[in-house]
């Protein structure tokens, strides 16, 4: 990801859009067809050289042809023959956005297998499920995964959808209306380049397609944020469900040794919030004036290269995260029945209904014993349900028992597991 955001990196897709529109005019019988064959046999630069004479005009894209014509010679005078700055800035950087997206989309398949993967270890893992970060129902740790695994997979589908918005060129012209270059050229071009002409352009490409882009990468970051954020709370000493894996050799605190911190998502979570405000950038950036200013162009400079190589790193620190996830299924049962069973108070209350009890009735003979065993050292919800006595003249001890089954609560899992071939 990081090569694909180098100078040397930019140069070469300039490069690249100048020949195919070269070969377009070549093809259209605009220029020699020799005089292209010598410009892909001579075109070549020197980001350093460029640098250099950059300093003197500044202006890249004309220091930039200055470079190649160094190389090329007398053919150089059909490069950029028509063209405007932007056709070749904007039509570059979509092949650069189109890379990157490409490494993403790789990196987010391989986070959907290790999801997936954690997922059927897990699938009949019981916990307890949190509401408001207090106890609530059953679940498992793979029904967990299971939510971020369609999360991941909804985000596949955004980056599909994607990739058509951001492969799109644009060889117009100044202000995009065609004047000194045939639309024929940017039709050829592009298909060469592998992109679409875009719709309708001015001097720019359109800047809603680029906050489009980081906003989509915000919105993935936010789920890589939403997991690290999980694993910090099931790693908290007093739940340590589960935790990251602690390498040989590895400190946790200059003062403590005791210490296992969660830090690489700690990391993460960090790290989206500085993709966010990437988004929030781009956004600023679709008001331009007229048919092009250049206010847009600092701040790509900064916040495309970085959104993306923040993306990609994400992705795979969540992957290797999930991947090495350390999951403690003793201390999830622990959790689980602390109180008594007191979590199990809805099956209590749904069965008294069932025998006959309106539900005002029910809910006050479960709630005084679920308060009453809630947040005591040896409070126990089941035996005092166990011996209320307006509870046994309803239930058998059987049906009792019945209530702080947790398998009740997994029946249906099933179903959600098919869905996404876990």
């Amino acid at each position: 990801m990081g090569n694909l955001w180098t100078e040397f990196y930019k140069f070469q897709t300039w490069l690249q859009v100048e020949i195919a529109a070269c070969e377009a005019q070549a093809e259209l019988g605009y220029i020699p067809a020799d005089a292209v064959v010598e410009i892909k046999a001579k075109a070549n630069f020197e980001p350093k050289r460029i640098l250099e004479i950059e300093a003197e005009v500044r202006h890249d894209v004309i220091a930039f042809l200055t470079n190649v014509n160094e190389y090329v010679g007398e053919a150089g005078r059909y490069i950029h023959l028509g063209l405007t700055s932007s056709d070749v800035l904007d039509t570059a950087l979509a092949l650069q956005l189109v890379a990157s997206l490409d490494v993403i989309s790789q990196r987010l398949a391989d986070l959907i297998e290790a999801i997936r993967q954690k997922a059927r270890e897990h699938k009949n893992t019981v916990m307890i499920g949190r509401s408001h970060g207090i106890h609530a129902e059953p679940i498992t740790f793979g029904f967990k995964l299971a939510g971020w695994l369609a999360e991941v997979l909804r985000h596949q589908e955004r980056l599909k959808t994607l990739r058509e918005t951001i492969a799109v060129g644009k060889i117009s012209g100044a202000v995009g209306t065609y004047a000194n270059i045939e639309p024929r050229v940017e039709a050829i071009a592009c298909e060469k380049l592998g992109l679409k002409p875009d719709t309708a352009s001015t001097q720019v490409i359109s800047r809603d397609r680029h906050a489009d882009y980081v906003q989509q990468l915000a919105l993935l970051a936010a789920s890589i944020e939403r997991f690290a954020v999980e694993i910090r709370n099931l790693q908290k000493t007093d739940v340590l469900e589960v935790e990251e894996f602690f390498a040989k050799g590895q400190k946790g605190s200059s003062a403590m040794p005791h210490k296992r911190n969660p830090i690489r998502s700690e990391r993460l979570t960090g790290m989206a919030r500085l993709v966010r405000s990437h988004a929030g950038a781009t956004l600023e950036n679709v008001a331009l004036w007229h048919e092009r200013d250049i206010s847009h162009s600092s701040v790509e400079r900064v916040v495309l290269p970085d959104a993306c190589i923040l993306t990609h790193f994400m992705l795979v620190e969540i992957t290797e995260l999930v991947t090495n996830l350390l999951v403690y299924p003793e201390n999830m049962a622990r959790n689980l029945n602390c109180y008594g069973g007191v979590v199990f108070s809805q099956r209590v209350l749904l069965t008294l209904i069932d025998k006959g009890l309106n539900r005002e009735e029910a809910y006050a003979i479960v709630q005084q014993s679920a308060h009453a065993a809630w947040n005591q050292p040896e409070g126990n919800f089941h035996d005092l349900i166990s011996q209320d006595p307006r509870v046994t003249a309803k239930l058998s001890p059987a049906e009792i028992e019945k209530c702080f089954d947790p398998q009740h609560h997994l029946q249906h899992l099933d179903e959600v597991y098919k869905r996404l071939d876990i």
